[in-house]
């Protein structure tokens, strides 16, 4: 959850102020940077990870939508052949 979704979120849920999960967030970035430094990493390596998720899956929805046209167009083709 980034900083940005951590604020919305409490403030829908438990009512607490954007500023103040701001000001909060920072001093912990301060205190603890090297784990905040690791959890961004962490999160941009798994955005980078769905992102090529997407992209096999797409890449084989494609070929499979491309292998289903030229079957059903020799399927006509056939047919047409046979209904001579």
């Amino acid at each position: 959850m980034s900083r940005e979704e951590c604020m919305e979120a409490l403030s829908k849920h438990a009512n607490i102020k954007p500023i103040i999960t701001s000001t909060v967030w920072k001093e912990l970035e301060k205190e603890n940077r090297e784990f905040f430094e690791a959890y961004t990493n962490n999160r941009e390596a798994a955005r980078e990870s769905k992102m090529e998720r997407k992209q096999r899956i797409q890449k084989m929805l494609s070929g499979h939508l491309s292998q289903t046209a030229d079957t059903d167009e020799s399927s006509c083709t056939n047919t047409t052949e046979s209904d001579d």
